[in-house]
């Protein structure tokens, strides 16, 4: 079938669906009860849980049940009384869990053992990582009608990627305060403040891309009284960053000769270059990081992507940091981890008016239908694949969302 015709009908099933005004009245009085599941994760080092006990409280209060197993939020320092007196059901059992819910929220996403405690027509809110995606996943969750929604696609009413800009703030602003404890003598790194006070000169900090990992990062840098100089391909970000922030920064796309003099004269380098699909430019040659001077701080927050430094490797929080040319290597991939509780406030405030959405709207189905960014963040509709990059990745059978929500309304 052609583009357009396929296009076409799908403009088609968007005017459907805003036709029939008496169903969506009946739709609207028609509440209904959720049961909503939060298993512990079993990600290596992920400490952040989808909810916290205010917002399951406010839940409870809706007429839906939250089911938790327990130690969920312990990472994060919420802990099983903490849901218990807002009216959380904490069970020890996974499988239990699984059984109980019909929404299981998550952060990391689902393993082959969790798909496999998962019932049929459940309802899935999880990352998706595109890169670690394996077919067989994908598959077992598509012979069980799942309905699956990724927290990377999620946007709200700007058209923002609402999770993945309220992680990279946390990721950018935590970021200046891991250099800084880097930069101290307690991490043997060159004993620096970093900032500086009256009369000593400030750090001077590179950061590499001007998307929001980047504005955040600069933010805090220039808070603490640093230098900043900000690199980016894109003289449109480059910008819109110094707008945003609302003072005279340095900026400068990325001209290797200038890139190489700023980075061999700085105090701390972060990596916040990030691809659309794919590995991140690595535009920081080993040569150039071996010209550092020695106990400078360099943070690839694109290591998850295969990072912005040809020396940087894989670490984790219980082993940060390794020094390769005397520089202090900071390549942790899922930064917001170590601010756990923060990140967790910041999952909470855009989940819970979803879910209360899909209590309201009666089902997900009419929550899916009525807001563009939940369909957005849609890539398994009870079963179907939704998602064409996806479906063009693993040689899968995509089909349109608009006409399958229509054909099954």
């Amino acid at each position: 079938m052609s583009a357009g015709k396929y296009s076409g009908f799908s403009d088609l099933a968007k005017q459907a669906m805003m036709q029939p005004q008496e169903s969506m009245l009946e739709v609207k009085t028609r509440k209904n009860k959720l049961y909503i599941g939060i298993p512990k994760e079993t990600s290596f080092q992920e400490n952040r849980i989808p909810l916290t006990p205010l917002s399951v409280a406010l839940l409870i209060n809706n007429g839906h049940e939250v089911i938790l197993e327990s130690n969920a939020g312990k990472a994060a320092n919420f802990h099983d009384k903490d849901y218990s007196e807002q009216g959380a059901r904490i069970v020890y059992d996974h499988k239990q869990l699984y059984e109980a819910s019909d929404i299981i929220m998550k952060v990391a996403p689902p393993t082959m053992a969790e798909i496999e405690l998962m019932k049929m027509n459940q309802i899935l809110i999880s990352t998706l990582q595109m890169s670690t995606l394996k077919a067989e996943c994908l598959q077992a969750m598509m012979k069980k009608n799942i309905t699956a929604l990724s927290y990377e696609h999620l946007q709200d009413e700007g058209g923002s990627l609402t999770v993945i800009r309220a992680m990279s703030e946390i990721v950018g602003a935590t970021s200046i305060l891991i250099a800084a404890e880097y930069l101290s003598n307690v991490f043997e790194g060159k004993g620096l403040m970093l900032g500086g006070i009256t009369g000593v000169p400030p750090t001077e900090i590179v950061i590499l891309g001007a998307g929001t990992v980047g504005e955040y990062a600069t933010r805090t840098a220039i808070a603490l009284g640093a230098q900043v100089k900000v690199f980016d391909p894109s003289i449109y970000k480059l910008r819109r960053l110094q707008n945003n922030i609302g003072s005279r920064v340095f900026t400068s796309v990325v001209q290797p000769m200038v890139l190489e003099k700023a980075i061999t004269s700085c105090d701390v380098v972060i990596g916040a270059l990030r691809a659309e699909d794919g590995r991140s430019p690595c535009i920081v040659s080993e040569e150039t990081v071996s010209k550092m001077k020695p106990n400078s701080v360099l943070i690839d927050v694109s290591i998850d992507q295969g990072g912005c430094f040809e020396t940087s490797e894989v670490t984790n929080h219980t082993h940060p940091v390794f020094r390769k040319y005397d520089v202090i290597h900071y390549c942790v991939p899922n930064i917001a981890s170590r601010v756990a509780r923060t990140a967790t406030y910041a999952l909470t405030n855009i989940f819970t008016p979803i879910l209360l959405d899909i209590g309201e709207q009666g089902g997900i189905k009419n929550v899916i239908w009525k807001t563009a960014g939940v369909r957005s963040a849609t890539y398994l509709y009870q079963g179907q694949l939704t998602n064409k990059h996806i479906g063009e990745r693993f040689n899968l059978p995509c089909k349109d969302l608009d006409l399958l929500i229509v054909s099954k309304h």
